[in-house]
């Protein structure tokens, strides 16, 4: 990477406990030099979205914060869980918001995808759900190696860091990918 590449993280679970929150915290570890993390502003604070709540006091300021946040950086990483086989609804709900603004934030912005679940699939329905919504957004959406952490109590330890070397390797192969993959967009 010639430049500093400054990388966006959504976090879309809201527990403290969560895994994907603890993969968020081992990605600058695992990046390729160069390659910064700030964590997205919180987007649980945002009323359900409501077009007539839009009309009458326009956007909330946590939405226009997380817009802002999103159009500063290089490229934006997700990092989900599942909840009945798709998108987290607090995570749904924030993209719905910054989605509806005149200069939507999400157009032509790389976009890569993380997700970790304690079941056999690791968050792939949700990653397929977001692959579609993000193609509408008009985001460049990155493609392979993805990371999909199934099984993910056997892949951290009990201080939630991630220490199996199959999950570590597949992290730094994608956010290498990524690096690149946000290089050529840019271009």
């Amino acid at each position: 990477m010639a430049d500093q590449v400054k990388i966006l993280v959504i976090c879309g679970s809201l527990r403290k406990g969560s895994y994907n929150a603890a993969l968020t915290r081992a990605l600058p570890e695992l990046a390729p030099p160069g390659m910064t993390f700030t964590m997205a502003p919180a987007h649980d604070v945002m009323p359900m979205y409501n077009a007539d709540i839009q009309e009458a006091s326009g956007f909330p300021p946590a939405a226009e914060e997380l817009a802002a946040a999103i159009r500063s950086a290089d490229g934006v990483i997700v990092v989900s869980p599942e909840y009945n086989w798709t998108i987290p609804g607090a995570l749904k709900n924030a993209i719905d918001w910054v989605s509806r603004m005149k200069d939507q934030p999400f157009k032509d912005k790389p976009v890569a995808l993380q997700s970790c679940s304690q079941g056999p699939l690791g968050g792939s329905r949700m990653q397929y759900h977001m692959r579609m919504m993000f193609t509408y957004l008009n985001a460049f959406i990155f493609g392979t190696p993805e990371v999909i952490v199934a099984s993910a109590q056997t892949k951290f330890d009990k201080d939630m860091k991630l220490v199996d070397e199959t999950t570590r390797n597949f992290v730094k192969q994608q956010l290498a990918g990524f690096a690149k993959f946000i290089e050529r967009v840019k271009a």
